[in-house]
Order: C-alpha cells, then structure tokens, then sequence
C-alpha cells in the first residue's frame, strides 16, 4: 500500500515538470521555489502583492517594483507571454515556478494564479518595522538569487 501512493507521488510530481510551457526560463529549482512560495506567502500577509495577470501588468505599467513570479503550467501560453518582456523594459527581476496551484497556495488564495508581483511596500497603511525588516531580508535572499540564475542562463 505504501509503495503505490509513493508512485502516484511520483507519477504526479512528472505530470507537473511535463506541463511546463516551452518559454518557463529561468525555472526555479526546488530550494529557491520553497524560498519564493515563502515570500510569497508572507507577502500576502502583508498585503503586498498583486495577483493575476491584469493587476500584475497595471502594477508594472505604474512603475511600481518588485519581484515577479510566473507560473510554468499556463495554458493556453499566449496569457503571460508579454509579462517576461514587460519586466525585462522595466528592469524587474522575474522567475517561473513550476505550478499555478503551488503559486496560488502562497498567495492565499484557492483560485489558481498565473503570476504574482511581490513588492516590498504594502498597498495601503504601513508595517511595523520587524515585518518590513523580515519581508526585506526574504525578499533580498531571492532576488539576489533569481539574478543569480538569469546570469548563468544568458
């Protein structure tokens, strides 16, 4: 009994890497998907993200900044094509994450997402310091890695 739900585990996990669009580059690994669900996820606490297509390309559009995170299982593709272009004109680091379920777990949400831009700023009010601090830090850490994998990729 133990080995057939450890092969659905497995069987599920290669539906996830076979759904993948062909344009899902940089595609986090493991480590830095955990890393960028958890700022995610903490960004949603804190009321700093923007969810979905349309208020992601409003938010760029405006100027605002922050980390862009797209999900590599879109289908139809042609949804999120023009989002990696938007981000690289407007100088904002952006990386695929293998699932739309997984992205919208992090965001709070039940509805899948597509994308998510994760800004360091909320909104509307202001947080307290440690927060901000912890949202910052978390925030720097992925950055530096995503920017760290869009180089060894080009």
């Amino acid at each position: 009994m133990g080995s057939d739900s450890e092969t659905e585990k497995t069987v599920k996990d290669k539906k996830k890497v076979v759904a993948l669009s062909p344009i899902a580059k940089p595609l986090a690994g493991k480590k830095l998907s955990k890393r960028t669900f958890k700022l995610v996820r903490r960004a949603a606490e804190n009321k700093c993200l923007k969810r979905g297509v349309k208020e992601v390309v409003k938010s760029i559009k405006r100027g605002h900044k922050g980390l862009c995170v797209i999900a590599g299982n879109i289908s139809p593709i042609d949804v999120i094509t023009h989002v990696p272009i938007m981000c690289e004109e407007k100088e904002i680091p952006y990386i695929y994450v293998s699932s739309k379920e997984d992205l919208a777990n992090a965001g709070a949400t039940k509805r899948p997402t597509c994308c998510v831009l994760v800004q360091t700023k909320p909104n509307k009010g202001e947080l307290s310091e440690e927060e901000q601090t912890k949202l910052k830090a978390d925030y720097d850490q992925v950055v530096s890695d995503v920017r760290e994998l869009t180089a060894s990729m080009f």
